[in-house]
């Protein structure tokens, strides 16, 4: 369980609630990007409380911060290395009534807590979340499909248009109220990137898990709460594109593993059996009109994309129950050792 600070009881009860903003980082590599996407945060039209950046395991970085990024609080992964650490870490430092987040190769919009914070006045609402648009450095590419935006951890087209209750929120442009974390723990280690590692889901096992705690609680997707996220070249090429729906299907099933098939892939169901079989449908039609010559490179992407993800999902399944097996069986040694006589 997380220790949290203290809350901010010095300050009245605002219409917003007071947020803190917690980036996490591990590499010097995106420094310019990190001084920007900070800078970003702290021009808000409601500025928050605080912003926290939240360092990796890398001393140089959090002796850089420290030097020449003024007015942040800095705070290093004191857990296990990876993004979950990271953030559990900086939320163990935060003192806002919502802690938000925020990747460092991300910026925000000025109205950005704005937005997020309009949601909270449900009292119901355990978190909001965002559009992630996709900020191609080097162009996007013809043939990669919005259907697949989330690959490069962006909001993808099947998403909602409007202000709609979700499962699970997206890390890039997240925010989950403080109480919420106090409840139900920080963010589960073994999931999520690992430096340049392209796993995810930590966040979709937090978000299940809060709702299983407080069923009476639910997630929202405000559209109008907008991040811009830097997608540089290496993202953008088609082995990046294998590697990372390939890793997606792994953590998918150990998600399922944790929460149950049921709520761990309900949103997936959907997304599989509906919105790519029209995004398929309509690159053919654009290709076979001559409307767009890379409409057919998008539908075969759409269809490796998901070949790909479900040989993870398979690959995972089968990894997760032979070592739930191997658990098994050391359990009943153990307990042959220790009980021989089966009394």
């Amino acid at each position: 369980m997380i220790e949290l600070q203290p809350k901010h009881h010095d300050l009245p009860r605002p219409q917003q609630p007071h947020v803190s903003v917690i980036i996490c980082a591990y590499t010097e590599e995106r420094w310019h990007d990190l001084v920007a996407a900070v800078s970003s945060v702290q021009r808000q039209t409601k500025p928050p409380l605080e912003v926290i950046v939240a360092i990796d395991h890398n001393p140089t970085l959090t002796e850089r911060v420290l030097r020449e990024i003024e007015g942040v609080v800095v705070t290093e992964n004191r857990e296990v290395r990876g993004l979950s650490g990271a953030r559990n870490s900086g939320i163990a430092a935060a003192r806002g009534d919502v802690i938000a987040f925020m990747d460092e190769d991300a910026v925000a919009e000025p109205d950005w807590l704005e937005q997020l914070g309009s949601a909270y006045a449900d009292a119901h609402v355990l978190g909001v979340g965002g559009t992630i648009e996709p900020w191609w450095v080097e162009g996007r590419p013809g043939w990669h499909p919005e259907e697949f935006a989330w690959v490069v951890g962006c909001t993808y087209h099947g998403m909602p248009s409007e202000r709609s209750v979700v499962r699970n929120l997206i890390g890039c442009n997240m925010s989950m109220r403080r109480e919420a974390f106090a409840t139900v723990g920080g963010f589960r280690s073994g999931l999520g990137r690992i430096g340049t590692y392209p796993a995810g889901c930590e966040e979709t096992e937090w978000c299940i898990r809060a709702q299983e705690a407080l069923p009476q609680g639910y997630f929202v997707y405000e559209p109008r709460a907008r991040v811009r996220h830097r997608v540089p070249g290496q993202r953008a090429t088609w082995s990046y594109f294998c590697r990372r729906c390939y890793a997606e299907g792994i953590s998918k099933a150990l998600v399922s593993r944790l929460v149950g098939p049921g709520k761990g892939l309900a949103a997936e169901r959907r997304y599989t059996t509906r919105i790519l079989p029209q995004g398929v449908w309509q690159g053919l039609t654009e290709a076979l009109t001559g409307r767009d010559t890379a409409a057919l490179k998008r539908a075969g992407a759409i269809i490796v994309g998901l070949g790909l993800t479900t040989a993870g999902f398979l690959k995972g399944s089968i990894s997760t129950w032979l070592e739930g097996t191997i658990d098994r069986r050391k359990g009943q040694q153990q307990r042959a050792i220790t009980d021989p006589g089966g009394s």
